[in-house]
């Protein structure tokens, strides 16, 4: 059995090079069970990589990922089996299938019956469009159908993938408020600061792949190097 300490995703000084391109550089990371991590960091700084090393699409180098204090080696088809959910930083849905068709659809190790999907949507606010083709949707509306399919498969870690994009004030609200209401995990990547500041618990500041900070909102709006490498310019 894990210790307290154990529990949860970790990743353990993880290094992954592309050719003579260093995406990540040693990079260390733990996200406790019901805490919400954010990742943030200039364009190219590594947050999808980081993605993709949890969900198996990158090798690393060097470094280990543990789950639970036991070692992990993630395989992008078998995610849900240790209860891992991921959006795109788009919407990715069949637009000839229907928005429930699209949850039920599901994933190789959890299809999620129609109870489970409509609750997703429900839970979304977007139950109205079950019949509804995603082709005929807002794109913010789509949005809200990707967080469903996620949902969908009742996740114990969701990995959001800049979830604002695209969406105005009321929808990054809306967001906002489902963040710290779902009970799960959330490992969020974003550049919309207000929402990363407001959702979580602790932020890890990317720099070319290096990590500069990790710590609390208040202390990441207070670094200095934070400020010179992404706050000062982007936000």
């Amino acid at each position: 059995m894990s210790t307290p300490a154990e529990q949860g995703l970790s990743l353990h000084h993880i290094t992954v090079r592309f050719g003579g391109l260093v995406a990540l550089d040693d990079v260390s990371l733990r996200v406790p069970p019901g805490r919400v991590v954010g990742v943030i960091g200039p364009n190219g700084a590594g947050k999808t990589t980081l993605f993709n090393v949890i969900c198996g699409f990158a090798a690393p180098q060097s470094g280990a990922i543990t789950l639970d204090g036991k070692p992990f080696k993630p395989r992008p088809h078998h995610l849900s089996r240790h209860g891992i959910a991921r959006t795109l930083q788009g919407v990715g849905q069949f637009d000839g299938m229907t928005v429930l068709d699209n949850i039920l659809v599901g994933i190789r190790d959890h299809r999620p019956t129609s109870e489970e999907a409509h609750e997703a949507l429900d839970r979304c606010g977007v139950g109205e469009f079950a019949n509804a083709y995603p082709a005929s949707l807002p794109y913010a509306t789509r949005k809200r159908v990707e967080l469903a399919r996620a949902l969908a498969s009742r996740p114990r870690i969701l990995m959001l993938d800049e979830p604002a994009g695209g969406l105005d004030g009321e929808e990054i609200d809306w967001l906002a408020e489902l963040i710290r209401t779902i009970e799960t995990t959330v490992l969020l990547v974003e550049h919309h600061m207000d929402l990363v500041m407001s959702v979580c618990d602790e932020i890890l500041v990317l720099d070319f792949g290096k990590p500069i900070a990790l710590g609390s909102p208040g202390e990441i709006r207070g670094n200095e190097k934070v400020t010179e490498a992404y706050l000062g310019t982007a936000a």
